[in-house]
């Protein structure tokens, strides 16, 4: 495990009191300012000539990689240093890989279905990460080669291949190997680990089963996961998991500050506002494009936050409104003058038209709906 900057002081001739304290030597006024550096990585444990043989130790032993990182063309996995992902967040998201048998008689639709296969998640296009080729040779490896690879090169590559044959035996090999890596720095156990699925059929039973598996093993600890049966539902519900385990709990997740439009927006689109926080983007872009009508999302920037937050930490304000309005020159596009703002908010309407009247602006705030799923009601009534 890495060592804290506390952790690094409590070694230190300050924190012990002794002769040595804050001299200085190592370039830094206090113990305490050396210790938080080192922690970093911001500078050599040599720094300090009376650092003690425990912390150098201690310290060579958390300088060492858990996990190797392993690239497959521009697939990054492994890499992982921490066994949960609060401690510093986990780094190159689990990679969901299909097994295909070039012999198959299906196998030109088979591969055309699972590399044409893509979502939509947080405005970015998820596809399958890897598709393996199974008896594979210059006749039968398609054209477009993009994230493919023969099975024998894959069982060449530095990873752990762990074949799912029983659940609770599984889980316990991929927690023992991440432990092993990541408190004792093992280097027996620092090759990404890969979990292999065979075929179980296309049944609704299996799928539910191999994705409730799936789950847990992307959870804890899988870099790789490698199915012979292959299901858009299944394939869709991994994605929608794992950017959320892979998701920094540490920062805010947003989206680019701008004018966002949907179903071609005009002069006559209808108008929504709210802030750059990305789960209520998605939440009231999905509605707007189910409206069929056009209008425009004005995002604002707030750090990230949901609109109360933002308006509790002054993120969202009335001036900013008004700033936002003039820096995307929405008077000029639009000859709707209507702004509907989320419910949350009602309690800024006066404010919000004081300032726009105020800032020679002729827009009217609307107050909206409190939750996304209402809009479409909402708008039949406005």
């Amino acid at each position: 495990m890495e060592l804290s900057g506390l952790q690094i002081f409590k070694y230190l001739p300050a924190a012990k009191k002794t002769e040595n304290t804050n001299c200085k030597k190592c370039g830094f006024p206090t113990c305490m300012a050396f210790a938080l550096k080192l922690a970093k990585g911001g500078i050599s444990p040599e720094a300090c000539p009376f650092m003690p043989d425990e912390l150098k130790k201690k310290i060579n032993i958390a300088q060492k990689i858990s996990q190797k990182t392993i690239e497959i063309q521009d697939l990054k996995i492994g890499g992982e240093n921490v066994l949960f992902r609060h401690e510093k967040t986990f780094i190159n998201p689990t990679a969901l890989c299909v097994l295909l048998d070039c012999k198959d008689r299906n196998f030109e639709d088979k591969f055309k279905q699972i590399s044409n296969f893509e979502i939509n998640i947080l405005n970015k296009t998820k596809k399958v990460d890897l598709i393996v080729l199974k008896n594979s040779d210059k006749t039968t490896i398609p054209s477009n080669k993009e994230r493919t690879i023969s099975l024998e090169d894959f069982e060449k590559l530095p990873v752990k291949i762990i074949e799912d044959k029983d659940f609770e035996k599984t889980a316990q090999e991929l927690k023992f190997i991440r432990e092993k890596a990541v408190k004792d720095k093992d280097e027996n156990y620092s090759n990404p680990v890969c979990v292999h699925f065979s075929s179980g059929g296309n049944s609704i039973e299996n799928f539910e089963n191999l994705t409730a598996k799936a789950s847990f093993y992307l959870c804890k600890y899988a870099n790789m996961l490698l199915f012979e049966d292959f299901n858009e539902g299944m394939i869709s519900s991994l994605m929608m998991l794992r950017e959320n385990i892979f998701t920094d709990p540490q920062k805010p997740l947003k989206v680019e500050p701008k004018i966002y439009e949907f179903n071609g927006g005009d002069k006559n689109a209808l108008i929504f506002l709210t802030t750059n926080f990305a789960l209520t983007f998605f939440a009231v872009a999905s509605e707007l494009e189910k409206l069929n009508r056009p209008s425009y999302l004005i995002v604002t920037p707030a750090d990230g936050m949901s609109v109360l937050t933002a308006w509790s930490a002054e993120k969202f304000t009335a001036k900013m409104v008004v700033k936002t309005l003039k820096d995307y020159d929405l008077a000029s596009k639009v000859k709707t003058r209507k702004i509907i703002i989320p419910g949350l908010l009602a309690h800024m309407k006066k404010e919000l038209d004081s300032e726009i009247k105020a800032s020679g602006l002729d827009f009217e705030i609307v107050t909206g709906t409190i939750d996304a799923c209402d809009i479409a009601n909402f708008v039949k009534q406005f």
